[in-house]
């Protein structure tokens, strides 16, 4: 059974995600701030982290620093009734993994916290299946029948991530920080110059596209057939 932590200061709306969760076959934990969150990650690791945005001591958008430092892997959705383009921008900037308006349908939340957590069992499984290709992380390749590309490991761990967490917008800064580390000073642009060897290397591949957003980053999805 997966543990969800919810994070949220609205106790009635707290209490409501997780009774629905329940009903659903979470098992849920819960915080009210950020720092409350925090100590109850040091007494049980969550599959997934549902945080309000607005909390008092600790909000959302710092939580998930802390969280994204400490447990790179761990999927984060943040929630809020904050909704325009800059303040999504600011969550996946952080590391948030998803971001859900308030208020809250519970069905919607339902469909986020299954993708975020398949995602999650994809990454940690090292293996990736999109359409005809498998992406395997150890080695580095992705292998389509008889072909087998092997690529660089900065633009091979760009698209495994980008595959794995499928149409989520990631920005160029996010991307920068988990690919080549939090304290990494190169230019955003690097991220651009391997997208463009990515796209080149995988251009006849038709299982997969890679879309810039512009304005914001970069996300892929699969593609039909």
């Amino acid at each position: 059974m997966f543990t969800i932590l919810v994070v949220e200061d609205d106790l009635p709306l707290q209490r409501m995600m997780c009774a629905f969760l329940g009903l659903n076959g979470y098992q849920t934990i819960t915080a009210a701030n950020g720092e409350e969150a925090l100590r109850a990650i040091e007494k049980v690791l969550p599959d997934l982290v549902i945080a309000d945005v607005m909390m008092p001591v600790m909000d959302g958008w710092e939580l998930t620093r802390e969280l994204r430092d400490a447990y790179p892997l761990m999927p984060i959705m943040l929630v809020t009734a904050r909704t325009t383009l800059e303040d999504k921008r600011v969550g996946f900037s952080c590391g948030a993994d998803d971001y859900l308006t308030k208020p809250v349908d519970l069905d919607e939340l339902l469909l986020h916290v299954g993708a975020l957590l398949r995602r999650s069992q994809a990454m940690t499984s090292h293996q990736l299946i999109i359409g005809e290709c498998r992406l395997d992380y150890d080695s580095l390749t992705i292998t389509r029948g008889s072909e087998i590309i092997t690529l660089p490991k900065k633009e091979f761990y760009l698209l495994f991530k980008l595959l794995s967490n499928q149409r989520q917008i990631f920005t160029r800064r996010q991307l920068m920080d988990e690919i080549w580390g939090l304290d990494a000073h190169s230019d955003e642009r690097t991220v651009d110059v391997h997208i463009k060897r990515v796209r080149e290397k995988c251009e006849h591949i038709p299982d997969f596209d890679i879309i810039t957003v512009r304005g914001l980053g970069y996300k892929a999805e699969k593609c039909n057939g």
